[in-house]
This record gives C-alpha cells, structure tokens and sequence, in this order.
C-alpha cells in the first residue's frame, strides 16, 4: 500500500499544473507589451519619407493637426506658401526651390536638410525654428524674424538678409563672419538691426577683412600721404 501510494504522488507531481488567474493576466500582458515594443522598433526602422508620414498620421503624431502641415521630404518646389499660418509644419527634407514663404508664420516649424534655394522668406516669423544643415543659397530673408532658429550648418551663401533679426540664433562662426560682411537694415517688427543681432563689430572692420572689395582698398593718394606721415630715421 505504501508503495501504491508513493507511485501515485510521483505521478501527480508530473502532471502540468494550472496556473492562478492572476498569474496568467501578468503574463498576457506582458507579451502584450512585448508585441507593441517589437511593432514601434518595427515602425522606427522604416525609411523616412511617405511610409514614415502614413504612420506618423495613422497613430495622431504631432503633425497634420491645426497649423502643423506635413510636407517633410515633399516636392514643393516653385509653390506658394506666402500668407498662412504655418506654425510647427514638417519641411524636412524638402525640395523648396524658389518657393514662397513670404509673409508666413513659420514659428517652430522644421527646415532640417531642406533645400530651398531662391525661396522667399521676405517679412516671414521663422523664430524658434530648426533649419540646420539646409541649403538656403540666395534664400531671401529680408525683414523675416529668427529670433532663436538654429542654423548650424546651414549655407547661407549670397542670401538677402537686409532688416533680417537673428537674435539668439545658432549661426556657424564662419557664416556669422561672412553675412556680417554685408549685414544691413532694421527689423521692423522687432526694432533690431541685423548687425547687432549677428553680433557683428563695425562696418569699416569687415570691410578691410575682405581683400576684394575695392572700397576697403586705400588709394594711391592715402598711401603716399601715410608714408609721407611716417618719421624717418637716418644712421
């Protein structure tokens, strides 16, 4: 009898056991969770462009809502934008050659890696706004506020920036250098000369650093009077 008994103990003890409710709703959600972290890695690892809009729209993301447009890696080239309300939009990426922001409120939106050559930013609010490492070649700035927009490794080369306020921007030392070549102008919405919101010293100073400007060359009448001017000394 004991012998029956020890076999039947060993037998139940091989039996898979049950396991509590509250064991098994841990475990339901913890695989759930796992699932969703495996979905997001999934959908982070997908190329940006149009798939990366679709989902960033399909799950409510921050664009597409109110003034925030999506035209991140779009082709907008030559279209007009001038006049709205355009705060916190997605330009990433964009194509936005000659393309007109004229007059926009562009506050917070994303220009980075945008190509917008010749577009026009004339009187536009571009403040708070994220343009590093986008190509604004002979991009039109007059009047626009940047007040605190980042601009780090962005090529501003041949840009108009008359009356334009850079306030607390983030601009490249060697950019800084080459607008304050040419700075000029008051903001007039925010009373700010361009130069001092670049952070530029006197006009005459950056002249003279530029050896191919004509106007910072002294004549040949300045130079024979300088010599003239100096004490000589005879042995």
């Amino acid at each position: 009898d004991r012998a029956t008994t020890c076999l039947a103990a060993a037998a139940a003890d091989a039996q898979p056991r049950a396991e509590p409710p509250m064991a098994a709703a841990a475990a339901s959600k913890a695989a759930a969770a796992a699932a969703a972290t495996a979905l997001s890695a999934l959908l982070l690892a997908t190329p940006a462009g149009a798939e990366l809009n679709k989902f960033e729209y399909e799950a409510g993301g921050e664009f597409g809502k109110g003034t925030a447009e999506q035209w991140g890696e779009a082709d907008i080239n030559n279209k007009d934008f001038s006049n709205r309300d355009l705060r916190r939009s997605n330009f990433t990426s964009a194509e936005a050659r000659r393309t007109k922001f004229n007059g926009s409120n562009l506050q917070g939106a994303y220009f980075m890696k945008a190509t917008a050559f010749k577009a026009d930013f004339t009187d536009a609010n571009l403040s708070d706004t994220l343009m590093d490492r986008a190509v604004l070649n002979e991009a039109n700035f007059t009047n626009a506020v940047l007040e605190r927009a980042v601009l780090t490794r962005s090529d501003l080369t041949g840009a108009t920036i008359t009356g334009a306020d850079f306030s607390n921007a983030l601009v490249d030392r060697t950019q800084q250098l080459a607008l304050c070549r040419y700075a000029d102008g008051v903001n007039p919405t925010t009373g700010v000369s361009t130069r001092k919101s670049l952070g530029c010293g006197s006009m005459r100073k950056f002249k003279a650093q530029s050896p191919s400007n004509g106007e910072s060359q002294p004549s040949e009448e300045e130079k024979e009077a300088f010599r003239k001017s100096m004490a000589v000394y005879r042995e």
